[in-house]
Order: structure tokens, then C-alpha cells, then sequence
């Protein structure tokens, strides 16, 4: 089995929770040099890597093949165009860039470098959602008519950081509704049409943390939603359809696990508490269902297979463009107080 030797850029909470510990648990992958200001924790966690403070630097080495890019969100397309060019594989952490014009033009560099670029849209193997699809497939529920999805947390206050700054791909949409947008378009495909309300509800908030949107597909109905003032949360997803509904609450255990210190291969990794096993009600008839593991290391194993076994991307990058492309339609539908077409 040949090795991929891997450069991380960026020991954030992203790079240091999401993508260090699972990429380290892939079998094939071979976490070799970190970039980052903060030498000393990066080493407390990965004692065997090499930390270097220049991007630069990273991307001149011939031995890297994989980078892994988990700046804040501005940097994303400068980076990744440069690595692209320099000869390697590039993962963006999601989302994808802050514009369409970015994304469009990332994929353009790879397919004239001949490397592969993908999005880590890590939430497509949460638990919940990997239920969810193994339901819709199995038709349990019949024409979905209503699917709504949560992401809501409480943060009154607003915090020093990138992501609640007036910056370029700052705020909650970006940051959480990416994750919903990207599993509403893996279950749905393209809306005909979008309707969204986008603002800051903190009294001192700088940037969105507040999104209502509703996504048109004829009759049927998408609805997601994020709030940073919910206190008491309720279901994350409820599903509706002509033969059934499914009320799902609590969330995937995997974030949680990572921030103890587990990872991939630990004894009940994925396996979520039966007190959130989702409902699955058919003509007035409920039953509970068990929910799959969730499995973020997949992401990792099946780009490895991309690289090696010229398999397919986990996550495409006209997939991840159009998660920005919602972005954008609803920052204009908010805007403008009205629904806007897909074209």
C-alpha cells in the first residue's frame, strides 16, 4: 500500500479537531508537515510531524502530494491556486471559496494542472444524515413533500474571532448553513428557486448569524435553518413525505469525540446515544430507528482511493460551487426581500 505524504496548512480548531486526528487514522495517508504560527501545540499533539511557519515552504517540497488547506475562508482560493499550480492535490476545508467566481476558477487551475480538488464536507457522514439517505432510498417515507434541517446553537456574545468579524466568507452561513445546504443538495439536487432571510440578531453582531432559507423543488419544500440564540433546541431534522414522517433530535457524536482526544478506530466510535435515535412514523404507527455510525474518516479513506485507485472524490468541486452558489442566491434573495431562480 504506497503511502501519501500530506501537508496540513492551518492548526485552528478546524485543522486540529476535523482533519490532523482523522487523516492520521487513514491507513495510506502520512501526515508529514503542519503550517503554523504555534509550533508548541502543534507538536503536543503531533509529536512526529515537522511545523513550519511558510506556506510556501510547504508547497515546495516534492515529497508532499496531498494539502489540506484549513485557513479562514478568504485565504482559500489564494492557497489552493497556488498549491494546484505547484503540482499537488488540494482539500479545502469547507466552504469551498467566498465567491462562485472562485470556486469556478479553482476548478479551472486543477483541470489545467491535472490534480484533483475537493471540499471537505465532512457533515455528509454525520450519523443523522447517513440515516436519512439509507430511509429516502429505501422509501420509507415516500415523496419527500417537507424536509427541514436545524443548526442552532446560543452564543449571545459575540466573539473575537475571523468567522463573527465583517470579513469575506465570515458568518453563519458560510460556516453552518454550508453543512445544510451541501446535505440538502446531495438528497435533492438543484432547487428551481430559493427564498432567504440572512441577518445579524446580536445586538452587537458584525456579521450574519441568523439564516432562514427555503429551497423550491415543485411542491416540495426544503427548509434550513441556523440561529446563534437558541437556548432550548428543538428536532434537527424533521422529514415529511406521502407515506411517512421521521423526527430526528440530537446531533452527531464524532465532533464531540475529537475534541476529547479519540479518533477513528476507538471502541464505539461514530455510534450515537439511543435517547436520539430518530422516530419513524407510518400510518399512525411509530417506530424507532437506529441510527448508522457516523464515519467522517470515510471522507479521507475515499480520497486516498481517488489519488491512488483513480476512484471518485469524496466530495466534488461542482458540488461544493454550488453550496456557494446557494450562498450567494440567498444573500440576494435577503437582500432584495424576494425569491430568486435558479439559472
Amino acid at each position: 500500500m504506497r503511502s501519501v505524504n500530506v501537508g496540513l496548512v492551518g492548526f485552528g480548531f478546524s485543522g486540529a479537531t476535523f482533519h490532523a486526528p482523522i487523516v492520521s487514522a487513514v491507513q495510506g495517508l502520512n501526515l508529514r508537515k503542519v503550517v503554523s504560527s504555534n509550533a508548541e501545540k502543534v507538536r503536543s499533539s503531533l509529536s512526529d510531524v515537522s511545523v513550519v511557519e511558510s506556506f510556501d515552504h510547504l508547497i515546495e517540497d516534492d515529497e508532499i502530494e496531498l494539502v489540506i488547506i484549513t485557513t479562514p475562508n478568504e485565504h482559500h482560493f489564494p492557497m489552493a491556486k497556488q498549491a494546484l499550480e505547484s503540482g499537488k492535490h488540494v482539500v479545502i476545508e469547507k466552504p469551498f471559496a467566498v465567491s462562485v467566481v472562485e470556486c469556478e476558477r479553482l476548478i479551472d487551475v486543477a483541470q489545467k494542472n491535472g490534480k484533483l480538488l475537493s471540499v471537505y464536507h465532512n457533515r455528509r457522514f454525520d450519523s443523522d444524515f447517513l440515516t436519512i439517505q439509507k430511509l429516502l432510498k429505501e422509501d420509507h417515507l415516500g415523496e419527500v413533500m417537507t424536509f427541514e434541517a436545524h443548526y442552532d446553537r446560543y452564543r449571545a456574545e459575540v466573539r473575537d474571532r475571523w468567522r463573527e468579524q465583517d470579513r469575506k466568507g465570515s458568518g453563519i452561513l458560510f460556516d453552518l448553513g454550508s453543512h445544510l445546504i451541501d446535505q440538502a443538495l446531495t438528497l435533492f439536487g438543484i432547487p428551481d428557486a430559493i427564498t432567504a432571510d440572512v441577518m445579524a440578531q446580536r445586538e452587537d453582531g458584525k456579521t450574519d448569524d441568523y439564516f432562514h432559507l427555503i429551497l423550491q423543488y415543485g411542491r416540495k419544500r426544503i427548509i434550513l435553518h441556523g440561529g446563534s440564540l437558541v437556548m432550548q433546541h428543538g428536532p434537527r431534522y424533521q422529514i415529511h413525505g406521502m407515506k411517512g414522517s421521521f423526527v430526528k433530535w440530537g446531533i452527531d457524536p464524532q465532533e464531540e469525540a475529537l475534541k476529547q482526544g479519540r479518533s477513528p478506530g476507538d471502541s464505539g466510535w461514530g455510534l450515537e446515544s439511543s435517547q436520539y435515535y430518530g422516530v419513524l412514523t407510518q400510518n399512525e404507527n411509530e417506530s424507532v430507528v437506529q441510527s448508522i455510525p457516523g464515519s467522517y474518516q470515510q471522507y479521507y479513506e475515499d480520497m486516498y482511493r481517488a489519488i491512488c485507485e483513480n476512484e471518485p472524490l469524496p466530495v466534488m468541486a461542482n458540488e461544493a460551487l454550488n453550496v456557494i452558489k446557494i450562498i450567494e442566491l440567498a444573500v440576494k434573495s435577503s437582500e432584495e426581500k424576494r425569491m430568486i431562480e435558479w439559472t
